[in-house]
Parts: C-alpha cells; sequence; structure tokens
C-alpha cells in the first residue's frame, strides 16, 4: 500500500508549500500549510487596497467584489444559494453567533455529542446556563467501525440519537467527521430524522474537519448551522470561513454579535425600525474583516481543485491514512482507536507514553504529530500532500518510542 500511493501520485502542491520543505508534517487538522500562490494573492489584494486607498470611494468597489465573489464561492462549495451563506473568521464565530440567537425556552434540551471540540461545548454550556436549559450527552466516542462499515456506524449514530432525544430537545450538536477519533457522521441522515420529531430540532454541524477533506454539499444544504474554516484542511490563511445557515435559522434566530455589516443601512439606523438588519445571512457578520485573505482562500481552494475532484482526493487520502492505520496495527503498544482503516485523513491512536512526551520526542526528529485530552491520544493526520516516505518515517519514530 505504501509503495502502491509513492508510485501512483505526484504531489504538485506540495512543491508550492514552504512549510513542507524542512519538516514532516501531520497537523493539517489543526492547521494547513498556506501555499506560496496564496500568499501572494494575499500580498497583491493588501498592494491593491493601499493603491485605491484604504478608506477611499475608489477602495469599496474592490471590496464589495472580492466579498460578493467570496460569499459565492464557498456558497457554490456548500452547495446552497448566497444567501445563505454568511463569511466568518472561524468555525467558534460560525457556530456561537448564530446559535446564541435562536429562540430558546426555559426548560429545552440541548443533546451534544460527546466528541465535539470544547470551545462549542464551552458556549453550549453557558448558553444552558443563561437560558436555564438542559444538556444531555450524546454517547458516541466509543463507536470504533472504520471505513469499511461506515453503514453500521451510520446506523448506530441514528439509533443514539433516537434514544437519547426528548420531547424538549431543541438542538442537537454533532460534527461531520469528529476531530478526535476521526469518524464521519451520517449528518444528512440525522438532519432528516430531526425532520420528524415534533419539536423539528435544529443541527448544528461543526465542519471544520470536513471542509477541504470529504463531499460536504448534503450535509451543509441540510443542516441548520454548518460552520468550517478555510485554514485547515483547505490550506488557506487563518482568519477566514463561512457558514451554512437554514432559512429557518435566518428567520428565526436573532443576532447577538452586531456591527455595522449585521445591518441593511449601516450609516444609518432609526431606532423605531425593527427591521434594520439583513435578512439573509450577513446578519450574522459583524464588523471589519480582513479583505486580502479572502484571494488568499479562493486561490489555495483553486490549487487544491487542480489535484482532482473531492472524491478522488478523498480517495488518495483514504490511501495515505490506509497505509499509516496498516503500519501502526503491526506495532506492539500501539492501539488504534478505530477497529478499521479511518474513513478520511485523522489517524488517532493510543500509546502507553504520554502523549505530550511522545509529541516532544518527534517533534526534535522533525515529525509533528498532535495529543489529544479527550480521549487521551494521538493524531496523524493524512492529506494530499502526504508522501509514502513521511508515513514510513513516522512509522519507524514511532516503533522507536514504543520499543523504550
Amino acid at each position: 500500500m505504501l509503495e502502491t500511493l509513492s508510485q501512483t501520485h505526484i504531489n504538485p502542491l506540495r512543491d508550492l508549500c514552504p512549510a513542507l520543505a524542512n519538516k514532516i508534517y501531520f497537523n493539517y487538522g489543526g492547521q494547513g500549510p498556506l501555499p506560496t500562490p496564496s500568499l501572494e494573492a494575499i500580498t497583491t489584494s493588501w498592494q491593491k487596497i493601499q493603491e485605491l486607498g484604504p478608506f477611499t470611494a475608489d477602495v469599496w468597489p474592490y471590496v464589495s467584489r472580492e466579498v460578493q465573489t467570496t460569499r459565492a464561492v464557498l456558497a457554490q462549495y456548500c452547495g446552497v444559494p448566497t444567501h445563505r451563506l454568511a463569511l466568518t473568521e472561524n468555525v467558534t464565530c460560525g457556530c456561537v453567533l448564530p446559535l446564541w440567537g435562536l429562540p430558546f425556552s426555559s426548560g429545552d434540551r440541548l443533546l451534544i455529542s460527546d466528541c465535539e471540540h470544547p470551545g462549542v461545548v464551552a458556549a453550549c454550556r453557558e448558553l444552558a446556563c443563561r437560558q436555564q436549559l438542559q444538556i444531555d450527552v450524546l454517547q458516541i466516542k466509543q463507536l470504533r467501525a472504520g471505513a469499511n462499515d461506515q453503514a453500521h456506524t451510520d446506523a448506530l449514530v441514528l439509533e443514539a440519537v433516537e434514544q437519547k432525544i426528548s420531547a424538549r430537545t431543541r438542538l442537537v450538536v454533532l460534527s461531520h467527521l469528529l476531530w478526535n477519533t476521526g469518524q464521519v457522521m451520517p449528518i444528512e441522515q440525522i438532519a432528516k430524522s430531526l425532520s420528524s420529531h415534533p419539536q423539528h430540532p435544529y443541527l448544528l454541524v461543526d465542519a471544520a474537519q470536513s471542509f477541504g477533506q470529504i463531499p460536504i454539499e448534503a450535509a451543509a444544504q441540510s443542516a441548520d448551522i454548518y460552520a468550517f474554516t478555510g485554514h485547515k484542511w483547505s490550506c488557506g490563511p487563518e482568519g477566514l470561513g463561512g457558514v451554512a445557515l437554514s432559512d429557518r435559522v435566518i428567520e428565526l434566530s436573532r443576532p447577538t454579535l452586531i456591527g455595522w455589516r449585521s445591518l441593511q443601512n449601516e450609516s444609518q439606523i432609526q431606532f423605531k425600525d425593527t427591521a434594520h438588519f439583513h435578512l439573509d445571512s450577513r446578519r450574522f457578520e459583524v464588523a471589519t474583516s480582513c479583505v486580502p485573505l479572502m484571494a488568499g482562500l479562493r486561490t489555495s481552494l483553486r490549487l487544491i481543485e487542480q489535484e482532482g475532484n473531492t472524491a478522488s482526493r478523498l480517495q488518495r487520502i483514504q490511501q495515505g491514512s490506509r497505509a499509516l492505520w496498516d503500519a501502526l496495527i503491526e506495532l506492539d503498544h500501539v492501539e488504534l482507536l478505530l477497529d478499521g482503516p479511518p474513513p478520511a485523513g485523522l489517524v488517532s491512536f493510543e500509546l502507553p507514553q504520554d502523549p505530550i512526551e511522545v509529541v516532544r520526542q518527534l517533534g526534535k526528529q522533525g515529525i509533528w504529530i498532535r495529543d489529544l485530552a479527550d480521549p487521551l491520544c494521538l493524531r496523524a493526520c493524512i492529506h494530499i500532500t502526504t508522501e509514502h516516505d513521511e508515513i514510513e518515517s513516522l512509522r519507524r519514530a514511532l516503533a522507536d518510542v514504543v520499543s523504550i
């Protein structure tokens, strides 16, 4: 498998990423490397804005085109009309800003999976505290089926949701691709199931690990809040992402963090006017953002697309993660979190050694993976830029660690 991976694919994108030239990098789930053309696009945009004047009548048409173009590109990736796509700085903003504006009542319940990112969980806990809501936990961390049995995983997740949901459940929070175990969740099926519930709970999806890695259209179209970032698997700049919102969220959720971009008329506000917010997703945008990042993200997305369509790129990622999974399963004292090859690029595993110390030791060799706290494990991310010899180097380094 490793040899096949090496011989079949060339890596033009890799050659455009300076961050990959002097290290062995497995942390795409934290942040992807920025290709040089993307950095150049950001710089060119900065220069254009300064040439036009950062606050002149000449600059606003350029800024407007950048915003509208980027919104359209991200909406197309999500398979939603542009009125459903809000630009954000990160996944947290994409999740929290519309969530906190939803019409909850005291005693309503939130169902949150036990594999959600602490930032999202903390936001839900604070919301529950302020509005007297109750939190239920969806137990999915123990699911261990790999890509060979995705249908079994899907059935178990749907069953778990049905068992935990109650008459007062108003929101379900679930990532599309779990950041810790690497499982893919059946978002479209869950959304369909929730639509038949008497309360029709909202579905909030953390898409931090899915955007740029796996197909997302069906999930983004069916979720109520589908929040993603461009700086991980899409290899874009940090500080720019988006959120696809359902029409009912746009209609029913009130803006929470409010600024001039939330308003239909940013220059004048009528104190007696109750309809001054945008009537589309823009009501969840806030204020000044870094416009040059938009050119950088669009460039990164174009470069990624040149490597093939989403399905072919995912196949390459799966080949690499399968190769690493096969290599690790042969090592003594290594326990993989999934019983089969991962469905995407996240490969999580446990060692007897302290994960933090393992990361430190590997870092000294120029090999970068990540330790996670819940569950306590190590995570290596495989992307289309990952090469055979890098996977082999990680295997040898881990073999040395577990032999001590």
